[in-house]
């Protein structure tokens, strides 16, 4: 897959997310969010509880545990903490972290609560 492939069919695994989401009665606040930390694909809500999603589009079988370092993991928390404190609204609210992989058959797998 060239670069341009790769990013396209990453863009295509997060509307897919968002689609997975919605069905399953999310609410999706924001689409690739970036603050000076970095980016979060999805930020959603649902009941009293924010979502923070990594999505990660994969050609292969891959271990999930193997996709995000640490290095990853610090980033989301950052930007997860920012944008708490840029909307206080949400700030009595329940925080998770999620992880959905979309393999080369489009189908999403979603891991709750994936960062601790």
């Amino acid at each position: 897959m060239t670069k341009k492939q790769t990013h396209q069919f990453g863009i295509l695994a997060e509307r897919i997310s968002i689609l997975f989401l919605r069905l399953k009665g999310y609410k999706i606040l924001k689409w690739r969010y970036r603050s000076h930390f970095g980016e979060i694909d999805i930020i959603a809500k649902k009941s009293r509880r924010i979502i923070l999603i990594e999505v990660k589009a994969r050609n292969s079988k891959i271990i999930s545990e193997e996709v995000l370092r640490p290095k990853q993991i610090d980033r989301i928390k950052k930007s997860a903490q920012f944008f708490i404190s840029q909307n206080p609204h949400f700030q009595n609210y329940d925080i998770r972290f999620d992880f959905i992989e979309i393999n080369k058959f489009l189908f999403p797998k979603h891991y709750s609560n994936f960062i601790s």
